[in-house]
């Protein structure tokens, strides 16, 4: 190894494993920081045990604030129950409607803006793993972003690394792996484009 990939591999040692996270890069058992992830794990289901069983809008919000770590728009209301394996690297605009039993897999961070609707038993999954068997643990994540005033249909699954443009609609049932354009309608598996809006 020579003294530039030496000081590349330093480098990725002492990078933020929640930078790394953010930016993609795959995440392995063994690395030495992937404690903090299961700290915040730990700290997340001990807080949706709390949020799941509010039993006003109001406090939903305040619960889901704590997850996600930032205050929660009055005008934002979540149905519980809601899931979350991490929670932090969630951001909610306003005017958000989240009907219940969704689950967002953040890893990777979700991004909901403003004016969003989001249907019964959405899943948005921000996590996958490597194709190869042997390293298939580990994880490598990627952003979901929902554009403003887009609506997601019931039990839609959107994968790692979708933006759904603004205005877009997500047929119920539909499985998104590829970005939706603004102002169009996808559905079916894998979601495929139907209509212009």
């Amino acid at each position: 190894m020579d003294n530039s990939e030496k000081q590349s591999t330093s480098n990725q040692e002492q990078k933020d494993i929640f930078d790394k996270m953010r930016a993609g890069e795959t995440i392995r058992l063994d690395d030495h920081q992937y404690p903090k992830i299961h700290a915040v794990i730990k700290r997340t289901i001990k807080l949706n045990a709390k949020l799941n069983t509010s039993e006003d809008v109001k406090m939903i919000r305040k619960h889901l604030g704590e997850i996600i770590g930032s205050e929660i728009d009055a005008s934002t209301i979540i149905f519980v129950p809601f899931y979350t394996n991490f929670g932090q690297f969630i951001t909610l605009g306003k005017n958000v409607f989240i009907n219940h039993a969704c689950s967002f897999l953040d890893m990777g961070g979700i991004t909901i803006e403003d004016h969003v609707l989001i249907g019964p038993k959405v899943n948005l999954v921000t996590e996958n793993h490597p194709i190869d068997p042997n390293d298939r643990k580990s994880l490598i994540c990627k952003p979901i972003v929902i554009k403003r005033n887009a609506w997601i249909g019931a039990a839609a699954t959107i994968l790692p690394g979708v933006t759904v443009g603004e205005n877009s609609i997500v047929a119920a049932g539909a499985v998104v792996n590829a970005d939706v354009p603004a102002n169009t309608i996808v559905g079916g598996v894998p979601a495929k484009f139907i209509k212009n809006i």
